[in-house]
């Protein structure tokens, strides 16, 4: 027997932020393990030329966006810089 549960397919990630700084990634990573939050590394597919080569999205649950806004910010100036928070609806295609 199936249950409803099964059925339902819920995306409720958000790509938080992006970076090509992979310094500025763990740092990201790690401040986010720090504060027990649950993320995700997308990476972004290599443009023509090159384009886009280390791009990478931190992607985080909807409900938990302002406590890791607040988290990565906490890293200091270095963020606004290498950092762009971008908070969109996360594109995931599982098929």
């Amino acid at each position: 027997m199936q249950t409803i549960y099964t059925r339902l397919k819920v995306n409720n990630e958000i790509e938080l932020c992006e970076t090509s700084d992979l310094e500025m990634k763990q740092k990201i990573e790690k401040v986010l393990l720090k504060n027990r939050i649950s993320y995700y590394v997308r990476w972004a597919k290599p443009g023509l030329f090159g384009k886009n080569r280390n791009l990478c999205y931190i992607c985080v649950n909807d409900y938990s966006k302002d406590e890791a806004e607040i988290a990565i910010k906490s890293l200091g100036k270095e963020v606004d810089e290498k950092v762009k928070f971008v908070m969109r609806r996360a594109t995931n295609d599982f098929l």
